[in-house]
Formats: C-alpha cells, sequence, structure tokens
C-alpha cells in the first residue's frame, strides 16, 4: 500500500539550489533512511513528505486514510505538563504513553510544564507521543538525539518491529545499519534510492556505501576517459590553419564543449582540515579530588547537604584523574550528569564538595552540545575573526579547509543548518589550540562525512580526550576506557572503552555494580573474567596496552567491514566473490584473534585492580 507519494520536488535556499526534480514513493514495509551533507535538504524533505512545508516544485500525495507522524528536528510542544502533552487523547491506553516516557529517560518529568524543558527534553516528550499513538508511517528527524544508549537500543527494537512505513533522517550509523532497508542519498543536488541487492540482503546503509564507492569510481574513470578525447581533439584542431577551414563545424563546436567542460564539481573542496595543532601539555592534566555536585549549585555557599531541602544529588564524592594520553567516554543514563561533570572539568561550574585541579600547561577546548558560544546574530566570518573585526587570509583559508566557502563565510549563523552551525562551532573550539578536549555529542547533528573525518583526527590527537556520546559507533572508534555514571551519583570506570561497558552490563543486572563511597577512587570494573597472564604488569602499561588492543580491535573490525561492502559491490562476479571470500574470512580471524587479546588484557586488569 503506498502511504506517501512525491514527484518531482525542488527545494532551494537563498543563493542555492538543495534538490530538484526529487520523486520519492513510501510504502508499507518501507524503511527509508535520507543521507547527505549538513545542509543537502535533508529536513526540507522531510518537512516536505510530512505536509509541514509545501514544495517548491512539484507535488506530495498521501495514501486514502493513511495516519502520517511525524518528528521534526525542533518539534513545538502544547502548553500543560509533560503527562498531558503525551497522554491526552489516549484514553484508557494512557498508560502507553506513561511507559513511554519512561523509556526515553522522561519519566521522572512526567509533572514538569513543558514551557521549563531544555530542547533535548521536549524532543524525547515528541518522541514518546509520536511511539504512543498508532500510524501507517513515521517521519521521523534525528530521533536518536539526546536519547541515552538504553534508549536508543529500544528505540531500534521498536523501530525494527514497526509495520508500516518508515522515512528517518539520522547520522547514527548503527541505527541505519539495523533498521533501514533503502538508503536516500542527496548528493549536490541530485539523488539516489540505494536498495540491497537481492542475493547479498542486508541493510540499506551497506547498499549505500558499495554504491557510492562504485559511484565515484566510475566519476573517476568518466573524467579520464573524457580527458584522453580532450587530448585528442585538442591536437585535432592544432592540425594547421589551413585544415581549419574544411573541418566539419558541428566536430569543431564539439571538440571546445569537451575542453570546456570540466569534472563535475566536488561536492566539498578537499578533506576536512581539522589539524590545527594543541598547545604542549606537561605531566599534570586534570584532577578531581572528592569532587561531589549537587543542584542548586550554590550548594557550598547556602550549606546545603545530601539530602537537605532544596538539594539535588548528582554526583556524589569521587576522585579521578585525567592524565596525559586519556581517551574517556562518559556513558550513562539521561539526567545521571554527564555534562554537569564536563562543565565541572570546563570550570563553567564549581564543585558543591571537593577540589578540581589542573595542571599548569592545561588549556581546555570545550565543544558543548547547547552552542552556547555561538552568537547566532553574527555571520561567520566574523566568528571566526573575532577581536581583529576583520578575518585575516589564514582565517580565510581556515574556513574554506572547514567547508565554509563563497557566500558560506558571509551566511548570519542563525540560517545555517543545524550540521553547518556544529562545524562552525568545531572550528572555534579547535582554533584554540586546546590540550584537553571536551566533546559533548559531539555527532549529533554532523553529517557521515564530518563524522569520519572528526574520527581520523582524533585517532592521532595527542592531547587528554573526555567523550560524552551516545553514538556507538563513534565511541568505540575514539575512547579506551569508560566512566559510567549510574543515575544515582555513583561513577565506575571500565577498560576497554564502550564494548567493555556494554559487555559488562549484558552479563551483570542492572544496579549490581558496586557504589562508589564518599572520598573513594572510582570502583573499576572488567568484563566477565577469562583466565589472565601470569605476567604482572603495572598500571600504566596495562592502560597503554589495552589501549593498543582496542584500537586493534577497531581497525580489524574495520577492515573485515569494508570487505563486506565490497562483497556487496561484486554482484555475480565468481571470481571476484571467491577472492573476497577468502579476505572476509581472514579479516574475521584477524577480528576474533583482537578480540581474545582485549579479554586478555581486561582480565588481566581486573585481577590487577582487585588486588590494589
Amino acid at each position: 500500500m503506498i502511504l506517501i507519494d512525491a514527484q518531482g520536488l525542488g527545494a532551494s535556499r537563498p543563493n542555492r539550489p538543495l534538490f530538484t526534480d526529487l520523486s520519492l514513493t513510501l510504502s508499507d514495509g518501507d524503511r527509508i533512511g535520507v543521507v547527505g551533507l549538513n545542509g543537502c535538504g535533508k529536513s526540507t524533505l522531510l518537512a516536505m513528505m510530512s505536509g509541514d512545508r509545501e514544495p517548491e516544485a512539484g507535488v506530495v500525495r498521501r495514501g486514502r486514510n493513511a495516519r502520517v507522524g511525524a518528528l521534526p528536528q525542533l518539534p513545538a510542544l502544547p502548553a500543560g505538563t509533560v503527562r498531558s502533552a503525551v497522554c491526552d487523547g489516549l484514553g484508557r491506553e494512557e498508560w502507553q504513553g506513561e511507559a513511554m516516557l519512561s523509556r526515553l529517560g522522561m519519566g521522572a518529568l512526567v509533572d514538569a510544564p513543558t514551557d521549563q524543558l531544555s530542547g533535548g527534553q521536549k524532543k524525547r516528550v515528541a518522541l514518546a507521543a509520536l511511539l504512543a499513538r498508532e500510524w501507517d508511517a513515521l517521519i521521523l528527524d534525528e530521533p536518536t538525539n539526546h536519547l541515552d544508549l538504553d534508549a536508543i537500543a529500544y528505540l531500534e527494537e521498536w523501530l525494527a518491529a514497526f509495520p508500516g512505513g518508515l522515512l528517518l533522517v539520522t547520522h547514527d550509523r548503527h541505527v541505519l545499519d539495523r533498521v533501514t532497508n533503502k538508503v536516500l542519498e542527496i548528493d549536490r543536488g541530485a539523488t539516489y534510492l540505494h536498495v540491497p541487492h537481492e542475493r547479498t540482503g542486508g541493510s540499506g546503509y551497506a547498499a549505500y556505501l558499495a554504491a557510492r564507492i562504485v559511484r565515484e569510481e566510475q566519476a573517476a574513470t568518466a573524467e579520464q576517459t573524457r580527458k584522453n578525447l580532450a587530448r585528442h581533439e585538442l591536437a585535432w584542431l592544432r592540425r594547421g590553419a589551413p585544415a581549419r577551414t574544411s573541418k566539419p563545424k558541428a566536430r569543431i563546436d564539439a571538440a571546445n564543449a569537451l575542453l570546456a567542460r570540466g569534472p563535475a564539481a566536488s561536492a566539498r573542496e578537499g578533506e576536512l582540515g581539522l589539524s590545527l595543532g594543541s598547545s604542549r601539555l606537561g605531566s599534570k592534566g586534570v584532577e578531581l579530588r572528592g569532587v561531589g555536585f549537587w543542584w542548586p549549585a550554590a550548594r557550598a555557599d547556602h550549606g546545603l547537604g545530601d539530602g537537605d531541602a532544596g538539594s539535588s544529588l548528582v554526583l556524589k564524592p569521587f576522585d579521578h584523574m585525567f592524565e596525559p594520553g586519556d581517551r574517556v567516554g562518559i556513558v550513562g543514563p539521561n539526567g545521571a550528569g554527564k555534562s554537569t561533570l564536563l562543565d565541572l572539568v570546563a570550570g563553567r561550574l564549581q564543585p558543591s564538595e571537593g577540589s578540581i585541579e589542573t595542571g599548569r600547561t592545561v588549556k581546555v577546548g570545550y565543544y558543548d552540545q547547547l552552542g552556547r558560544d555561538l552568537d547566532l546574530t553574527r555571520r561567520v566570518r566574523d566568528a571566526v575573526a573575532g577581536d581583529k573585526g576583520e578575518p585575516t587570509l589564514d582565517d580565510v583559508k581556515l574556513m574554506r579547509r572547514f567547508w565554509f566557502d563563497g557566500d558560506a563565510q558571509f551566511a548570519p549563523i542563525n540560517t545555517l543548518s543545524g550540521g553547518e552551525r556544529r562545524r562552525l562551532q568545531l572550528l572555534l573550539t579547535l582554533i584554540e589550540q586546546p590540550n584537553v578536549l571536551l566533546l559533548d555529542e559531539p555527532t549529533n547533528d554532523l553529517d557521515l562525512d564530518t563524522l569520519r573525518a572528526l574520527e581520523e583526527f582524533l585517532d592521532d590527537w595527542p592531547g587528554i580526550l573526555i567523550v560524552v556520546s551516545h553514538d556507538r559507533v563513534f565511541l568505540d572508534r575514539t575512547v579506551s576506557e569508560v566512566l559510567a555514571l549510574d543515575g544515582n551519583g555513583r561513577a565506575t570506570v571500565v577498560p576497554g572503552g564502550v564494548a567493555g561497558w556494554l559487555a559488562l552490563r549484558a552479563a551483570r543486572p542492572t544496579g549490581s555494580a558496586g557504589a562508589t563511597s564518599a572520598g573513594s577512587a572510582p570502583q573499576r570494573t572488567a568484563p566477565p573474567p577469562v583466565t589472565a597472564p601470569v605476567t604482572r604488569k603495572s598500571p600504566s602499561t596495562l592502560r597503554r596496552q589495552l589501549g593498543l588492543a582496542d584500537r586493534e580491535l577497531a581497525e580489524a573490525i574495520a577492515a573485515r567491514d569494508r570487505v563486506q561492502v565490497e562483497l556487496v559491490a561484486a554482484g555475480a562476479d565468481h571470481k571476484e566473490l571467491v577472492r573476497l571470500g577468502a579476505e572476509l574470512a581472514a579479516g574475521q580471524s584477524r577480528v576474533d584473534a583482537a578480540e581474545e587479546r582485549w579479554l586478555s588484557l581486561a582480565a588481566e586488569a581486573e585481577s590487577l585492580l582487585m588486588d590494589i
């Protein structure tokens, strides 16, 4: 059954078209992910498909009596409480609305007024209201933004079981891979719909990756062919002026057109230039001594204690040292205090108890999820120039490295897409050359190309990295240990990155982790024990070896996944399938060996920590 049918859609923004002649049909069972660079028109397309925006060209038709629910990037809620916004109209099914709020981390705020919610909380409430009702089609714009890992896992399961049509924009590669069976790519105004091959199956995301590789290879081949033809035609045109008059006019025109035609313009010029250097970091990083935090933040001035009226516990006092070379991910449920902890490290908040000491050479760069340092009334070039007034030549080159070229440099920040604002914010953070980098939900709104560039940059970044993120792929790539907050004020250090944390959660009941006592270091845990080596290593050696093993495992998984993409693209080429099959088997063996090494080191770390 056809639910939504769009034909010949067109959209533009000032001085630039977004897409033209876009046609798309959403039927029962379709799960279509929409991908493309920031600012290419993904949210605009979803608004047109949902009926929230009239197309500049073309038409959108709905199936008869089709019930279509939509989650915009910035939803608006009705006045009243969270409960009423979600449950009104559900009747006897009101319990479903409250259950959905609880699943999405809003159970404690059911009586809060909607006009007092943050942007992320409003989005979760709007998503809960949507999922609590029955729809034939769902249109979701970045539904995983502001959700914790548990809520994302639940949303994945829910969407995988949804029987209707699904159209979503997300930059969460795990969700794309798990949920979609088609991917619509918007690239330089053109659109491509990628569907898995019947023989290989798989996700729409895998089909998109394979097709993009093939398209780029074909474009390179076509450009080489054009150059070869152009050389021959140029030689023909230059063969003597007397012969020129006898040359057919049509061929002369064709030759000139061939010479004038260049390759298709790149979607972006060059690679994202993130490497701006960092200040030298000495031997001391950031040390937390008995740090605890209560809301309101002025607890120390007013004498409020744990459990006193008016105070709300966020973090119980704990010790932790962020040392040079550390790559730490902070995870936990929404409201557990992840962003609060980053604010404490950055000095935006003062601890209610304890102290934070930073090394003399520490220079903090904070890429927060709210963009608090962005003045939306300024132009891009003015924000980059800062106090200089006018940007220097180096500033202009830097903007181009971050894909702000031409008119984009003169654009007011409030006209940029969400992803473009985040990329500008990243530029403004890195231009200060920090050696302690705090990333709060860095994957929100960034497109897939920018995410991959950021991951590669962080691979070799020498300073202290502290990341809050709900993106499992990003955490896997960038951190080597996890500081888990349980929502009750306790902190637990888990070696081995997010994979180790997820393995630990899968192996133990929720809430079984030991509490962190006041003034003590966070309890260190590891995945289920395996046989530990006899040789004893120092904690610093184990930390370094765990980081290397984690990177080795990530590289092995990436290499294996690349072969899987090539298998999809191989089609019916039997010789190529045999060769790639052997490569895939070897790649899986490498992954298995890397996992064994990581587990062995994790077990040794657990044994050592138990002896301390």
